[in-house]
């Protein structure tokens, strides 16, 4: 039986963000990529005007409030742990004085949802649970191989929550992998694919 889901009072029953899209063009950048989708325009062009500058201090890894020990043995995060390793701690270190709050805790689709009156949500997940209903794209489709360089059974994507509506129980979500349209999937597949192992349950609200 699923699981109902119950909405906190005055929250909307349909919500849809629109977003500018944009495509990664690499295999590593699926993060950068969702950030440039919730920047304002003048942010956008700046960080787009200095993309490779940005991109060669800030390497994309998979974080939890610091390095996960636990992930040293997972062919997805070998390659990077040990290079990265110093850096990620240090911005978690960090992060309260240039104004970012970080907090280590366990959210439930409720949480999820409810921020959506606020703003988009990035969030990483499996790419292999992911899927959509409008596309048929379902787990790794052609183009999402772009964003996984090896086969493992976890591939870190990460994806943008822009909505949801509850009579469907369907979340809509931007993948950087795709073309600009809007996927959906049920919220019983987000779920699954944002707590899988791997993920930490890594998750960033914005607030537009």
């Amino acid at each position: 039986m699923r699981r109902r889901i119950t909405l906190k009072p005055g929250q909307p029953e349909k919500i849809h963000i629109q977003l500018w899209h944009y495509k990664q063009k690499y295999n590593w950048d699926c993060g950068v990529s969702c950030v440039l989708m919730v920047l304002a325009r003048k942010n956008r062009q700046e960080f787009l005007k200095n993309f490779t500058q940005i991109c060669k201090s800030e390497d994309s890894i998979k974080v939890t409030l610091g390095v996960h020990e636990g992930y040293r043995g997972n062919t997805f995060y070998h390659n990077v742990l040990t290079k990265d390793e110093n850096r990620v701690n240090a911005r978690f270190r960090n992060a309260e004085n240039v104004g970012i709050f970080v907090k280590k805790s366990s959210l439930s689709l409720i949480d999820i949802l409810a921020h959506l009156v606020n703003g988009p949500i990035i969030v990483l997940t499996n790419a292999r649970i992911l899927s959509c209903d409008i596309c048929k794209f379902n787990k790794i489709s052609s183009e999402l191989r772009k964003c996984i360089p090896w086969p493992t059974p976890y591939q870190g994507h990460y994806i943008i929550i822009c909505g949801y509506d509850i009579h469907v129980r369907k979340v809509f979500y931007r993948n950087p992998s795709f073309g600009d349209h809007v996927c959906t999937m049920p919220l019983e597949t987000l779920d699954h694919a944002r707590k899988s192992y791997g993920t930490d349950e890594d998750i960033i609200f914005i607030f537009s």
